[in-house]
Formats: structure tokens, sequence, C-alpha cells
């Protein structure tokens, strides 16, 4: 409603329906866009997945309910992603420039290689090597600062 009354306050009354509809869709979509990046990250670092003596033991068998509805996280493990993602940011500032662009739009922001390389105006093989060394680069950083990796 904030950025209706903001940017679109004097557009006729009968297109601010529609205005507010497509406000809301993009806001959601950006919304688990991100999510959806800093989960797979937060994901990949394992940190926050539970270990299991078991082995048959399947992580998405937790994130169920009985109507098959995702819950949210624990409020530990909230805590603990919200940590995570802390140390990621800071982290990534100090990665070189270039490791930092690529990263950030391929993981963070879910582009592909091609997209990537346009934006970066770079070839896709600079890309894959910037990400590569980035993911490294990071992996080191958290390591040191105790957030062990697989």
């Amino acid at each position: 409603m904030l950025k209706l009354a903001e940017k679109y306050g004097g557009k006729p009354v009968n297109e601010l329906p529609m205005l507010f509809q497509r406000i809301l869709q993009n806001t959601i979509r950006d919304h688990c866009r991100r999510q959806k990046v800093r989960s797979r990250w937060v994901s990949l670092m394992s940190s926050l997945i539970p270990q299991h003596e078991e082995a048959e033991y399947d992580p998405l068998d937790s994130l169920q309910d009985e109507d098959n509805n995702s819950q949210g996280l624990a409020p530990e493990a909230s805590f603990e992603q919200s940590q995570l993602i802390a140390l990621i940011e800071e982290a990534l500032i100090i990665l070189p420039a270039r490791q930092r662009e690529a990263f950030l739009l391929r993981y963070w922001e879910d582009m592909d290689t091609t997209e990537t390389a346009a934006i970066m105006g770079c070839s896709e093989g600079s890309v894959k090597t910037h990400c590569s060394r980035a993911t490294h680069s990071l992996a080191a950083i958290l390591r040191k600062k105790g957030v062990h990796l697989p």
C-alpha cells in the first residue's frame, strides 16, 4: 500500500486496484526469489541440517506437517540461519569486486551464466571462474570464522 501511495498517488482511482495487484505480485515474487536463493546457499553450507545417526533420514520429512505444508524454521534454527547469512554477507565484502559481482548475480539473484556474463560484460567462462574462486574463498573465510563445511 505504501508503494502505491508513494509512487502512484496521482493516478486515476479506477487504475489503483490493478496497480496495487501488480505491486503486490512483484513484491511477493521478489521476496520468494530472494528466500529461495538464500535458502539454497544456506543448505549448501549444511550447517543447519540436523545430524542424525540414522542413514535413512530425509530432511524433507521434517519440513512437512500433516497437511503437507512447509513449516517455518524453529526459533533456534532461524537464529542460526540469520547468523550464518550475516557471516556470508561479511565475507562477501572481503571478496574482490568481480568475484563478488559474479557470485551475487549467480547465487543471490538466481541468474544463469549467460545473463551474468552479459551484465558483467565478459565471457561465460570468466563468470564460471569468478564464481568458483568466490565460493572457494567464501568457504575458506567461513572456516576461519568457525563454520565447518562438509
